[in-house]
């Protein structure tokens, strides 16, 4: 496989410093009690003043433990497992490894420009980095003349771009509510603490895009396609995954969730596992 060289150095670094950010994000315990603060936009937050997400939020250092556990439960056993597929020229998984790098490197960008700063911030800025550039080698690693070839006629193409274009229009109108609000003159922002709508910029600007494009190239049979729409479904198998925790430890601890979130995220989690499912079928390494 073409770069494996150099994959063979940067995922074992990936693996062990993501297992250090997520594993202290979850046992660090420096005592506190949370404490109400008024934020530059005039927005009432409540700090969480313990543990590794000393300076975070309530609510982001619940979510952010609740993507720690999936990282450790679910994103870095698919990262072994899809590397050592790889390394035996599994296409099915170079396509895992694709969509597990993804998730990985979604995670630690959100890390490194969303939570309030930290001891690990140089991990983030690390697994920022390594991720990046693991992503950016397995995806030229892809001949894309023949990947169409591998996979079956019976791939439910149409089923796969229908959950990729619902997710965009879900993550669209989720986020347009919550930004709609700001154009009132007066208006404060929801931002947690946080300088600007960070999330909300990458999901409008980059994954809507991705899952439409993803889609629309899938249904045409053109190679992009095929492997947008596999890297994209694999990603959001873990984020979905972990959306959904972080939904439902929000609702734990007391903090304020939609009843739509509850919902819609874990369905849309089971539908990409679901769909992950069949494309791995359907693939002829």
């Amino acid at each position: 496989m073409k770069n494996q060289v150099a994959l063979v150095i940067l995922i074992p670094l990936i693996f062990i410093l993501a297992f250090i950010a997520a594993g202290m994000g979850l046992i660090s315990q420096t005592p506190g009690e949370p404490f109400p603060v008024t934020t530059l936009h005039g927005e009432q937050v409540t700090i969480n003043a313990h543990g590794l997400y000393y300076w975070d939020t309530v609510s982001s250092a619940t979510q952010m433990q609740a993507n720690d556990m999936v990282t450790l439960i679910l994103g870095l056993p698919l990262l072994a497992v899809s590397f050592w597929l790889t390394l035996r020229n599994s296409l099915r998984g170079r396509l895992l490894l694709a969509g597990t790098l993804g998730f990985i490197l979604y995670t630690y960008v959100t890390m490194c420009f969303g939570a309030a700063y930290n001891a690990l911030f140089m991990i983030y800025v690390a697994l920022f980095s390594l991720s990046l550039f693991a992503f950016v080698l397995v995806m030229m690693s892809f001949d894309l003349t023949t990947l169409p070839a591998h996979f079956s006629d019976k791939l439910p193409r149409g089923w796969i771009a229908g959950l990729l274009f619902f997710t965009a229009v879900f993550i669209s109108l989720a986020w347009l509510w919550r930004i709609a609000p700001t154009f009132t003159p007066g208006s404060i922002p929801a931002l947690e603490n946080t300088t600007s709508m960070f999330i909300q910029a990458m999901d409008l600007g980059l994954i809507v895009p991705l899952c439409v494009l993803s889609g629309v190239l899938l249904l045409y049979r053109k190679p992009w396609g095929y492997l947008l729409a596999s890297v994209v479904l694999i990603k959001f198998l873990t984020m979905g995954t972990a959306v959904s925790l972080m939904a439902l430890n929000m609702a734990r601890l007391g903090v304020s969730v939609s009843a739509v979130e509850l919902v819609v995220f874990p369905a849309m989690a089971i539908a990409n596992l679901v769909m992950v499912s069949l494309l791995l079928r359907n693939i002829k390494n």
